[in-house]
């Protein structure tokens, strides 16, 4: 693992000119800026005084203290939530409406997930904020967008997957012991709205070069649930015929799924007629490839009945470990099937850097007693201007005195902020 100094200087990132108002919670947000924040954005993430985001409490799991005990810090929160710095700040209260519009007036960006036109009720939304920063990108994430009959709706991740058809796809057929829609393992709508906004919001600021004016992104994650069905929806829009849940195979490559080993399951991925020969000939079975039936993937996912059976009356017959071995050095796409722990063990994924080992600055709070939070690195290499650790996630209310002394306000004020409950 990585170890991160927190007090250590971190070189400038790509985007250390920025700074960013943070005004999301949970998950969909917080993912965007966490990428915004990890090339360098300064993100200043605004949290309701006592409570925080709800991710916070959304455990177990719980992060451990020295001891090894749980604490009151659900590990929910520090997966989209490195770099930032955080503060609370109650925007029901004038005062702290007024720190927001100090605080947009300095940013060059804001992202929001409230409710359709929750904020306007605070004089804190896009057009209110445009006045007062006509320079702002303003990113709005809610569940159905800005209008349509359904704009006023709370969405959540589980609910945009069963309307957007994805569970519908996912999960074993109805035929088929276990089968029924099934749910992603993770909630992957608001991890793919989250990184369709950055993307949203790095155009924006293209289009700022240019115009020298912001502008209201509208991110919905109805939106991205249809867009992220892929070749999916493009097979129902160009045929009419609604695509079924069929497990681990693929409705348009063959073999492409999961096959039973020796000691276990391995995933043959084979994309094309040279890999399916290759995969043939390694498997001692070289007749497969010239087979009327098997000669192109077409044949073989029209032929899929009887094809996957004598594939896997063959690979029974070695281990997982030694098929892929066999297949390494001939390009065949073949792996094992990892739980989550197997995989961050993975030599490529050590290699690679991808867990990060962050110490946490000690505060007046239950995060005292954590020593160092791991998080998962970025997968953002970029060569010259990679991303960077500068902050584990951080406590609640973490940098509220640092953030308010930015803007001018000294001890004295921020006690009486915190006195009425404004912070």
């Amino acid at each position: 693992m990585n170890q991160a100094d927190p007090q250590a200087t971190a070189p400038a990132g790509a985007l250390s000119h920025l700074k960013v108002l943070d005004l999301s919670r949970v998950l969909a947000g917080p993912w965007c800026t966490q990428m915004l924040a990890d090339l360098g954005a300064d993100v200043i993430k605004v949290e309701r005084p006592g409570a925080g985001d709800d991710t916070r409490h959304w455990g177990p799991p719980f992060l451990k203290d020295a001891d090894g005990h749980d604490t009151t810090q659900a590990t929910y929160f520090t997966a989209c939530n490195r770099n930032k710095r955080a503060i609370t700040l109650d925007m029901a209260k004038p005062e702290g409406q007024a720190l927001i519009r100090q605080l947009a007036l300095e940013s060059d960006i804001l992202v929001e997930n409230f409710k359709v036109g929750g904020l306007k009720n605070y004089g804190l939304d896009y057009e209110s904020l445009k006045e007062v920063n006509p320079r702002l990108i303003y990113c709005s994430v809610t569940g159905f967008g800005q209008d349509g009959p359904y704009a006023e709706r709370a969405g959540y991740d589980l609910m945009i997957q069963a309307m957007s058809g994805l569970m519908s796809i996912t999960g074993e057929a109805d035929a088929v012991p276990g089968g029924g829609p099934m749910r992603v393992g993770v909630a992957v709508i608001d991890i793919f709205t989250g990184v369709y906004a950055t993307s949203a919001i790095l155009a924006a600021l293209e289009a700022r070069h240019r115009t020298g004016a912001g502008q209201h992104i509208d991110m919905a994650l109805l939106d991205v649930g249809m867009a992220v069905l892929g070749n999916q929806a493009a097979g129902y829009l160009n045929t009419g015929a609604v695509p079924q849940r069929q497990g681990n195979t693929h409705p348009s490559l063959a073999p492409y799924q999961t096959f039973p080993t020796l000691d276990g399951a391995m995933l043959l991925a084979v994309g094309n007629d040279g890999q399916f020969a290759r995969f043939c000939q390694a498997a001692e079975h070289p007749e497969w490839a010239s087979d009327p039936r098997f000669a192109s993937n077409t044949l073989r996912v029209k032929h899929r009945d009887a094809l996957i059976p004598a594939l896997q009356a063959v690979t029974r017959g070695r281990s997982t470990a030694d098929w892929i071995a066999l297949l390494e050095d001939k390009a065949v796409p073949c792996g094992p099937i990892n739980d989550i722990g197997q995989a961050f063990a993975d030599a490529q994924v050590q290699a690679r850097g991808l867990v990060v080992n962050q110490a946490v600055t000690p505060v007046d709070n239950d995060q005292a007693a954590i020593k160092s939070i791991v998080t998962v690195a970025s997968p953002l290499r970029l060569v010259a201007t990679p991303p960077v650790l500068r902050r584990a996630p951080p406590s609640l209310g973490q940098h509220t005195e640092e953030v308010l002394g930015e803007l001018g306000l000294d001890a004295a004020a921020i006690a009486t902020l915190r006195q009425a409950g404004v912070v």
